[in-house]
């Protein structure tokens, strides 16, 4: 199949959106995932001072996860989504957070600038056209010494753990975004994956974008092996993150 990809990957989750929530839902673990990955950005004194920016915030779970993360941080989530961000907004939010929406790559054009002193990404690198791009503007974004935190899809190599993700994909996932209508894109999340960077593969990758000290850290559960944490730094840090 072909992937679906930038304004028709966009479209495909407005169309999702009203269901989103109850989808992932049924997957064991998907929310203490997400702040457990947030938690590894290791982000002192419950964020006070610092500014955060969540890429990719879907209808906010990740901003969520990243509230609970860092409580007194500013946090700038964005997405490229309409249809996920109406989600986000419906939400309630402390007056700490906000929402933009664009692609990674045109946040300047929507105003959103830095320095951020750490960025999280959820799911989100697996779905874009060029890899590269986004993490290079994450880069431009953050201080010296700012934080990355990866929370994606980034399969390990191992065939077994390939499998898994095969039968949870055609087994649920696909059939059960079939009975909203989403299974397209449901299945271009399927593909996606397999087509992806291993982990070892993205982590090499997060090096090569400038970030130092990166370091991969698995997820516990049926996503052991399909889901990691990838961290790692701006160079030239210092002491703190300021």
């Amino acid at each position: 199949m072909t992937l679906l990809r930038d304004q028709e990957l966009s479209a495909a989750f407005d169309h999702a959106s009203p269901a989103y929530d109850r989808l992932v839902a049924v997957n064991p673990g998907y929310h203490s995932h997400l702040r457990r990955s947030a938690r590894r950005l290791g982000l002192p004194d419950g964020g006070a001072g610092l500014r955060l920016l969540d890429l990719g915030c879907g209808t906010g779970a990740s901003t969520s996860a990243l509230l609970s993360a860092a409580p007194h941080a500013e946090i700038v989530a964005v997405d490229a989504s309409a249809g996920m961000l109406e989600r986000a907004l419906a939400k309630r939010w402390p007056r700490n957070v906000s929402f933009v929406h664009s692609p990674v790559e045109e946040l300047a054009e929507a105003g959103v600038t830095g320095p951020f002193d750490a960025a999280f990404a959820a799911y989100l690198f697996h779905n874009v056209t060029d890899t590269d791009r986004p993490l290079s503007a994450v880069r431009s974004l953050l201080a010296p010494g700012g934080r990355l935190g990866v929370h994606e899809y980034t399969l390990s190599g191992r065939s077994m753990d390939l499998a898994v993700w095969n039968a949870v994909c055609r087994g649920v996932l696909i059939p059960v975004g079939g009975l909203t209508g989403d299974a397209g894109l449901y299945r271009h999340l399927w593909r996606s994956v397999v087509e992806f960077d291993s982990v070892r593969a993205f982590r090499d990758r997060v090096g090569r974008a400038g970030f130092r000290d990166v370091r991969v850290l698995p997820m516990p559960g049926w996503q052991t092996g399909i889901v990691h944490t990838v961290v790692g730094c701006v160079p030239d840090a210092g002491d703190g993150l300021r």
